[in-house]
């Protein structure tokens, strides 16, 4: 718990006081958020706020991760804290830099060329397919060779499964390695997505970010308390445990990224000083799928990420709406939008959607605990 507390701290910290910094070198190299002119014209007056502020709190993710370890080491069981980084922080942080370096590059051509079309579809969706792919792959193909005390291996599980999952892995739903990446890619894109079309109002996507990321730090020190790798709990026959790989990496990632969210939110809130861009967007996007994925929880992220769903789904029920009968369903899609349009001010969305979001992780947090009671008893 104490190295996931200083990695929290320390993300929170460094992305609160670094973006102040961030806001003004953006500021003076111009990148400034170009707007959509088909947009709600209540945002014209957000044209040249500083975008790519994601890049402090992917940054200061990494950085809290390493003072993390550093307190790990520490500890008197360091063996089953595993001190030494592993493939889980590879697979996760890699997730969480190399979408937002497919974000960065749309961000930076938005900035370049004053519009707000970026990187092309095609391009952003062939990014976030390679990531996955590769991601995916280590994923699956390295397991863990955790030893104890007397040199037996302890632990050979993968960062991923190759079993679809809900609350645990399901295993009558085995889909092979290759079907297993193909799922991962998709979650991945779903995942970012998700993120950024979310992102259309001052702090909507950072807060419902920090609430689903601070589930997701629940959920992987749960399971680290509860390890089947931890022989210390595995003594009792009785004890139910979890079979994942490096719980405690999990959680204090999640915990890392949720801390340095709320520091950037400081900035990020209604008036923004900053946005996020889809530097962030697809980072942390990218991050949560990889969380899903490594906690064994993919079919309850679209419980957690309630309300990425919910504003994914609007988008995609107002394109076949249009493209079938004329109509639109929405005055304007993402959801926020129409909210917008419907004269509901832009913190009253934001309070009310986080509501929502909250709402998904309490649940999705209560049929976790729920599974979990079910199996002790």
């Amino acid at each position: 718990m104490r190295a996931v507390i200083v990695a929290i701290g320390v993300a929170f910290l460094v992305s609160l006081f670094c973006t102040p910094i961030a806001i003004r070198v953006f500021t003076r190299l111009k990148a400034g958020q170009p707007i959509r002119t088909d947009g709600p014209q209540m945002h014209q007056g957000k044209k040249g706020t500083p975008t790519m502020g994601g890049v402090v709190f992917i940054l200061a993710t990494v950085i809290a991760y390493v003072a993390g370890h550093l307190a790990l080491t520490t500890l008197p069981d360091a063996q089953i804290a595993q001190v030494e980084p592993t493939i889980t922080a590879l697979v996760l942080l890699g997730l969480m830099v190399f979408c937002g370096a497919v974000g960065f590059i749309d961000d930076f051509l938005k900035v370049r060329k004053r519009h707000s079309g970026g990187l092309s579809a095609r391009g952003k969706l062939l990014g976030q397919i390679l990531v996955g792919a590769v991601f995916g792959v280590i994923a699956l193909w390295f397991p863990s060779t955790m030893t104890d005390a007397g040199g037996e291996v302890t632990n050979t599980e993968t960062v991923g499964s190759t079993t679809l999952s809900f609350i645990r892995d399901i295993p009558a739903l085995d889909v092979t390695k290759i079907g297993a990446v193909i799922i991962f890619i998709f979650v991945v894109m779903a995942a970012t997505n998700g993120v950024n079309l979310t992102d259309g109002l001052d702090g909507l996507a950072t807060g419902a970010s920090v609430m689903v990321l601070g589930a997701y730090a629940v959920i992987a020190f749960w399971q680290y308390r509860h390890w089947c790798a931890d022989p210390s709990y595995t003594a009792n026959p009785d004890n139910y445990c979890y079979t994942v790989r490096d719980p405690l990496e999990i959680a204090l990632i999640a915990g890392a990224a949720a801390g340095a969210c709320v520091g950037f939110l400081w900035w990020n809130t209604s008036p923004a000083r900053i946005f996020m861009g889809d530097t962030g967007a697809l980072g942390l996007g990218g991050l949560i799928a990889g969380m899903a994925m490594s906690t064994r929880t993919i079919l309850l992220l679209l419980i957690i990420g309630g309300l990425f769903v919910i504003i994914t789904m609007s988008v995609v029920i107002q394109i076949i709406s249009f493209k079938t009968t004329g109509k639109r369903v929405f005055r304007m899609s993402p959801l926020q939008h129409h909210f917008e349009l419907a004269g509901w001010s832009e913190v009253n969305i934001v309070v009310r959607f986080w509501i929502i979001a909250g709402i998904g992780v309490a649940i999705a947090l209560g049929l976790f605990y729920s599974d979990f009671l079910a199996n002790m008893g």
